[in-house]
């Protein structure tokens, strides 16, 4: 054995500390070798989409049916209505939580301060009013569908027009990615959907829940990644009517936005994304990239775990609500701005109300979906192949200042041929929308415009 290592071994006082030296180290070797392997496929790799990408999979219980009898074209309407017995055992989860002392002066740079956790929590349980709640996601249409063996979520806000209105209804979808949800969007769907004096066009909005997040079924089987997700999505539109349509996303959202421009450019008018999730699984794309903070970079590894540690950590979060609720909210707090680290409450009613970050672990919880959507990361990490394909169509990006990453104009007409805009925002972090919803529907009425004056046929 190498006496350097010998050295470090016999001098931990118990196995564990032995334990914990390897895991990091495989953490840290896994990240660097992912890098490497996308590096070498980004410049070394062939281009080459795999035709089964465009054939139906099946991720449903058990085989897939010879008749295909599962997967129907019906399209059923939706109520959110969680039962009184799933919130009694929430709050009885909620009244025995233990917690852990949080460091003297640590803020929120170990983690989610404990201290703070307890007062979110006590508010959960007193002040949160989850039937209100409730009412608010109804607010909305909801609706399911069968697709590839899973029901498929998704809110669809068609545009109210007096009677011999001329304005053209333009369908737009908009992805979410994680830890968020199709809720990040309710604050920004009014700002699409009602007609502004200078535009000729409105949006009728389509916001589904990408499988394994939110109300939208779990896959049953492996390898539901990205561009099976940008597959169901082009197969709800089909069933909706929308031979062609507008793409929009951030976070996962972006990279299934941008499948689908890659993959059906036939179908996808334009797509606008969110500038740092550009290049979201190509780590290669590292090299030109402008990170914030040092933490920045951290948040970033942290984001390739392995689906073991994913599987690991779900079997605990899918037991412990508050556990959950510390996991997601430490994101909402760090991702919106790196400064949090050093609030001890990580500034998290900054940018947002206690009601709407509870509601965000409500859906995940009530749906019992954190392991299934962060096993999303395990069946997408090495996929080289959707960024190595020139993006053609009309494309929008939007930088947020405060975002965990920012990919510079230059490495983003590299790969994106026909860039239309390229807004550096004034504020806003990594949830645009949620943070941000004016701003981010702004920009994205303006690309449009821009894109329909460059073809009239958009």
């Amino acid at each position: 054995m190498n006496n350097n290592v010998f050295h470090i071994i016999v001098h931990c006082k118990d196995l564990s500390q032995i334990l914990k030296m390897v895991l990091g180290l495989s953490g840290v070797i896994s990240f660097f070798c992912n890098i490497v392997k996308s590096i070498y496929n980004l410049f070394f790799g062939k281009v080459q989409i795999n035709p089964a990408d465009f054939e139906e999979g099946w991720f449903g219980r058990g085989p897939r049916p010879k008749n295909d009898s599962a997967d129907t074209e019906i399209i059923r309407p939706f109520s959110i209505h969680v039962s009184d017995d799933v919130l009694a055992d929430l709050r009885e989860r909620l009244e025995k939580a233990r917690y852990e002392s949080s460091l003297e002066g640590a803020d929120f740079s170990y983690g989610f301060n404990s201290d703070y956790l307890q007062s979110v929590v006590e508010y959960w349980k007193t002040e949160y009013n989850w039937r209100k709640q409730e009412d608010q996601l109804n607010k909305y249409p909801h609706f399911k569908t069968c697709i590839e063996g899973v029901d498929v979520h998704f809110v669809h806000v068609k545009p109210t027009l007096p009677e011999g209105s001329q304005l053209k209804v333009l369908p737009i979808l908009i992805s979410h990615g994680w830890p968020g949800c199709f809720y990040e969007f309710y604050k920004m769907i009014p700002f699409l959907t009602t007609p502004r004096p200078d535009q000729d066009f409105v949006f009728e909005v389509v916001c589904p829940s990408i499988p394994g997040y939110g109300f939208s079924e779990s896959p049953h089987q492996k390898g539901f990644n990205a561009i099976a997700a940008a597959r169901v999505f082009r197969n709800l539109m089909d069933r909706l009517g929308h031979t062609h349509f507008y793409v929009q996303g951030g976070d996962w959202g972006s990279f299934i936005s941008t499948i689908l421009a890659k993959y059906y450019p036939q179908r996808t008018r334009s797509v606008f994304t969110v500038a740092s999730e550009a290049s979201r699984v190509c780590l290669a794309n590292l090299v030109g990239l402008q990170c914030n903070t040092p933490g920045g970079w951290r948040a970033l590894a942290s984001r390739g775990q392995s689906p073991k540690v994913c599987n690991e950590i779900g079997c605990a979060l899918a037991d412990s609500p508050v556990g959950l609720a510390a996991y997601i909210l430490e994101k909402f707090s760090t991702w919106t701005d790196r400064g949090n680290l050093t609030a001890t409450d990580g500034n998290l009613t900054k940018k947002f109300s206690l009601d709407e970050l509870l509601t965000i672990i409500m859906i995940y919880w009530v749906n019992n979906n954190f392991t299934a959507s962060s096993r999303f990361y395990k069946e997408n990490i090495g996929n080289i192949i959707p960024e190595k394909i020139p993006l053609s169509a009309p494309s929008g990006i939007a930088l947020f200042p405060n975002d965990i990453i920012m990919v510079p104009r230059w490495l983003m007409s590299r790969s994106v041929t026909n860039l239309v805009s390229y807004t550096v925002m004034p504020r806003g972090g990594h949830f645009a929308a949620f943070e941000e919803p004016q701003l981010m529907a702004d920009d994205i009425w303006n690309f449009v415009s821009l894109a329909r004056k460059k073809n009239r046929n958009y």
